[in-house]
């Protein structure tokens, strides 16, 4: 299953569909509905069309895309399943999505460990998309929406300038460690190169934000809270895009913020966080940090935390999950922060 490592793409444009393991699965009321898995590489589509069992590919252009779109129409499936492969699946998504075909863009971990599940240990194209009509048929994961041209644009830069600050991190560590004068300067030139095009990432993205009025808005709320900076906001817009329309308990796990049970026989352990989306769990943490110090309920909160005996890992991911909510509320109320209640 070709295509760059899952989380590398912001989930806008990985079309994750995640909140179908939160909220159930989509309604098949025919065990034998029609479902297609479809392995994505640079050049072809590998297509399985369930329970029938039929196999081909097409070329992942264009016409091939044309082709494949006719051919799906007919046989009417129910969902069609695709792992997120950055933009090698994008054209397809938007080619079946917009002829009314219901596409479910899901997590590669998820469909190669549903291989593991049923012995299908081999792994070809064919067999890939074997595996994903399988995991549609069996999982029934909910169709996910393509985002707007706009937004796919936003993720792009969001991740390029997540990169740059990776990169920027990496030449300072160089940079303190290195003791040769010719090796300073081309390091402190590739900086002043980073510092640079991370300003012009930055100013593209906000001229993208403010050009549409939704997006505008969603970020005009989100930057209202404290705590909630810039990067905070547009990273939180590309990366959980359910924001504003899941629950309070959704929108946490999605993030990786809720407490999950560890209790098996007469084991319990600890409640601990794990799985959720690494991106936007960063920049909430870096946002509780700054907001324990300048939200005044935020601090309130985390402080009660710590003198009550809760260690700074344990109040810091409480004020995370807060902070969260509090945004997942105000963007699905519509109206931006306010220090005193409405």
């Amino acid at each position: 299953m070709a295509g760059p490592r899952y989380g590398f793409w912001p989930a806008q444009m990985r079309g994750e569909s995640a909140m179908s393991r939160i909220q159930g699965k989509a309604p098949i009321e025919d065990e034998d509905a029609t479902v297609v898995g479809i392995d994505v590489s640079k050049a072809t589509l590998d297509v399985f069309i369930h329970p029938a069992g039929t196999k081909f590919s097409v070329c992942n252009d264009q016409r091939g895309l044309a082709g494949l779109t006719r051919r799906l129409a007919q046989v009417s499936p129910s969902i069609v399943v695709m792992e997120a492969t950055g933009r090698y699946h994008r054209a397809a998504w938007l080619a079946l999505h917009g002829a009314g075909i219901k596409v479910a863009v899901i997590n590669p971990y998820r469909s190669r460990r549903f291989a593991d599940v049923i012995g299908r240990l081999a792994k070809t194209d064919t067999i890939d998309a074997e595996v994903l009509a399988r995991f549609g048929a069996t999982i029934r994961p909910l169709p996910s929406e393509p985002p707007s041209e706009v937004m796919a644009q936003i993720g792009e830069i969001a991740v390029a300038r997540r990169q740059l600050v990776a990169q920027r991190v990496m030449l300072e560590q160089q940079l303190s460690e290195t003791t040769v004068e010719i090796v300073q300067r081309q390091i402190e030139a590739r900086l002043a190169l980073c510092r640079t095009q991370y300003d012009e990432l930055e100013a593209t993205l906000l001229d993208l934000v403010r050009s549409d009025a939704h997006i505008r808005r969603r970020y005009e709320i989100l930057t209202s809270i404290p705590g909630i900076g810039a990067v905070t906001a547009t990273t939180l817009l590309t990366e959980m895009p359910e924001m504003g329309s899941a629950t309070a308990a959704q929108i946490a796990s999605l993030a990786g913020v809720a407490p999950m049970n560890r209790d098996s026989g007469t084991m319990r352990g600890r409640r601990m966080i794990r799985g959720g989306r690494v991106a936007a769990r960063n920049v909430l943490y870096m946002a509780a940090v700054v907001a324990v110090r300048w939200n005044r309920d935020l601090a309130a909160f985390y402080g009660r935390l710590r003198q009550a005996g809760k260690p700074f890992r344990i109040a810091i991911t409480a004020a995370m999950r807060k902070l969260l909510l509090l945004a997942n509320t105000l963007l699905k109320e519509d109206r931006a922060w306010s220090p005193t209640p409405p």
